[in-house]
């Protein structure tokens, strides 16, 4: 009698496991089939200047932005500029109203936002102890909870910390998952040559699934899982992207800041948003 409960709890385990992994290729499988062919939104910087302010502006200031980060977010045309059909974003040592770098964050926000789709960057990273380059994307109004962040989640298509050089990084964070509790969810690949070449950092953004890629190679992925609340969940939002370079902080800054690295500058061949056909 003993055997014949085991079996079948053994049968059933499997049974619901099989399930499980039968669901969870069906969902890989849909990221995978999904037609991305519906261009939606895209900069190519192709006029030399200022970045197209249609499709751009700028978050101002030098208040650490929640990580204590040292750099002043300016649109000085020093600090950014579009020239030979690349954005550049150039951070540099130098002190701005009690900061000690000059930098610049551009975003999209009410100017494109978007929910769900494929979001495509090309980009050549800076390098050096102290930078912290991110692609990345935030809710462009807040829907739940009384804390914009982490309630209303983010998505961050690449980030690198030049201590840790060749090494990118894609994650989100929530309520339930985040950096400050640690349970954010996450994923490391090295890169050779992030600094030197051009590599396509993307993200595919689905109802149920946010999958990562890197030169079109899938490096990671997360889903929602059945009993998720937008508490691990809040991605049926519009949200927006954000391109800029942080120096030092919480992350960028563990190991110190190399003063000797300055100016240092990241490099934006393009920009594209597909939709789902």
């Amino acid at each position: 009698m003993k055997n014949t409960i085991r079996l079948s709890a053994f049968f059933l385990f499997s049974s619901i496991f099989c399930l499980a992994q039968e669901s969870k290729s069906i969902l890989v499988s849909k990221a995978s089939q999904i037609d991305f062919s519906n261009l939606v939104w895209s900069d190519e910087f192709a006029q030399d200047g200022k970045p197209d302010e249609t499709k751009w502006s700028y978050d101002l200031g030098g208040h650490g932005w929640g990580n204590n980060e040292l750099q002043n977010y300016t649109d000085s045309p020093k600090n950014v500029f579009v020239k030979n059909g690349l954005l550049n974003i150039i951070a540099i040592k130098e002190i701005l109203d009690k900061n000690s770098y000059s930098s610049a964050r551009l975003v999209t926000k009410n100017k494109a936002d978007f929910t769900y789709g494929r979001f495509e960057v090309k980009a050549k990273l800076p390098s050096g102890r102290g930078t912290w380059p991110a692609i990345w994307m935030l809710p462009t109004v807040s829907s739940y909870s009384k804390d914009y962040w982490p309630d209303n989640g983010e998505i961050d298509i690449m980030e690198h910390v030049g201590y840790d050089q060749d090494f990118v990084h894609g994650s989100i964070h929530t309520k339930s998952y985040n950096h400050v509790i640690g349970t954010q969810k996450t994923s490391k690949r090295k890169i050779n040559g992030v600094s030197d070449e051009f590599h396509v950092y993307a993200v595919n953004w689905l109802p149920e699934l946010i999958s990562f890629e890197i030169d079109g190679e899938k490096v990671y992925e997360v889903s929602k899982a059945q009993n998720d609340t937008w508490k691990e969940w809040p991605f049926d939002k519009k949200f927006h992207l954000l391109i800029n370079i942080a120096i030092g902080g919480g992350w960028g800054g563990q190991k110190g800041i190399d003063e000797s690295v300055f100016p240092q500058s990241m490099q934006i061949d393009y920009v594209k948003v597909f939709g789902i056909k």
